[in-house]
């Protein structure tokens, strides 16, 4: 167990999954030990599991109190702790509220739906995967797969603790709202620039490699060294196939018509709290607002992957990435390192909920 969860002095919210022995009184005597220790219960449900319950305790501590001493006390009256992570006020909503909200904001916004999926489910984090991947290992009950109408699969992963029966069957529910309203997370979205002009953002796939290529072909050699930070006059095409399908994370692609005059990407870092990001933009369409929007989709992609940044690099003298970033309204830092601009975007992930504290 991670004992610097917390800063001794500060007080704390908790999420606790506990499984008690079948005896009358326990979790009354539970939350006994736990006033004792002047730990104020906020809310507690039951969450039917195979042979038996775990009970679900949101408790918030004083200055000083650990959670390896929450852990003590359950044990204490013969119980187990099967999860421990923070807690914030999404916890303290009713769970049919909670579901309403995320299928809500879900039908909105179907760039939302992974966001929407890993807070319904208090996950760590949920990705896109390729269709079939309901097949693998559920990793001891912490990775759960929806499969959306068009066979696209959001595969979600919680390591504080493993997803319930019950969770798993609000998940599937809620994934046929969305497939009633036909919505799924990869669907396209139309976007108005800020001239008036229609584009649509999509992900790349390996057909659009001639329109990627040609994008690059229009894009002037300013431009590409901004993105690549290379002399690049022409794309290799052996580069083609890696840009659309990254094997660590996504390509988004901005069309008019049939054009791609766009690509941004969305990659992951060793560090899971962020990802990097970078943006092309045809010449022509620079400063309209199509560098926002994809920057805007991407941080939704973010969010629901459990990230809490976006990182950019640019060179001194190029404003164009900054500007689109302050412009789509997410939190921005400019930093400098190295002869570069570190430009982090927050994304809001995971608010208020720190690193999961493992327990036994």
């Amino acid at each position: 167990m991670d004992t610097t969860a917390t800063t001794p002095g500060t007080p704390t919210t908790w999420r606790l999954r506990v499984r008690l022995d079948d005896r009358p009184g326990a979790l009354a005597r539970v939350t006994t030990r736990l006033a004792a220790r002047d730990c104020n219960v906020l809310s507690l449900s039951v969450l039917p599991v195979p042979g038996g319950v775990v009970d679900e305790i949101v408790v918030h501590t004083p200055p000083g109190v650990q959670p390896a001493q929450l852990i003590d006390e359950i044990r204490a009256e013969g119980g187990r702790c099967v999860g421990i992570t923070r807690a914030d006020l999404r916890h303290l909503v009713d769970r049919t509220t909670a579901a309403l909200r995320a299928a809500g904001a879900a039908l909105r916004d179907p760039s939302a739906t992974a966001e929407s999926v890993r807070s319904l489910l208090g996950a760590d984090s949920v990705t896109v995967a390729d269709p079939g991947a309901g097949s693998a290992p559920d990793e001891g009950g912490h990775r759960a797969v929806l499969t959306l109408g068009d066979g696209t699969a959001l595969v979600a992963r919680r390591g504080w603790a493993p997803f319930t029966e019950v969770e798993l069957a609000r998940v599937a529910a809620f994934g046929e709202v969305l497939t009633a309203g036909e919505v799924a997370a990869a669907t396209p979205s139309a976007v108005i620039t800020g001239d008036g002009a229609g584009i649509v953002l999509r992900g790349g796939t390996p057909a659009d490699a001639d329109a990627v290529a040609d994008l690059h072909a229009r894009c002037s050699a300013q431009t590409l060294f901004a993105r690549y930070h290379a002399g690049l006059r022409t794309l290799p095409r052996r580069w083609l196939h890696r840009l659309l399908q990254p094997p660590r994370g996504t390509t988004l692609l901005a069309l008019c018509g049939t054009e791609v005059i766009g690509m941004a990407q969305l990659i992951r870092t060793n560090d899971p709290a962020e990802a990097e990001i970078s943006v092309l933009v045809e010449d022509s369409w620079q400063r309209r607002g199509v560098g926002q929007a994809m920057i805007s989709r991407l941080g939704a992609i973010a969010r629901g992957a459990g990230h809490q940044r976006m990182i950019a690099w640019c060179l001194p003298s190029e404003v164009g990435f900054e500007r689109a970033a302050t412009s789509s309204g997410l939190p921005v830092a400019v930093r400098r390192e190295d002869n570069m601009l570190r430009v982090a975007l927050t994304v809001g992930a995971r608010q208020q909920a720190a690193a999961p504290v493992s327990a036994s």
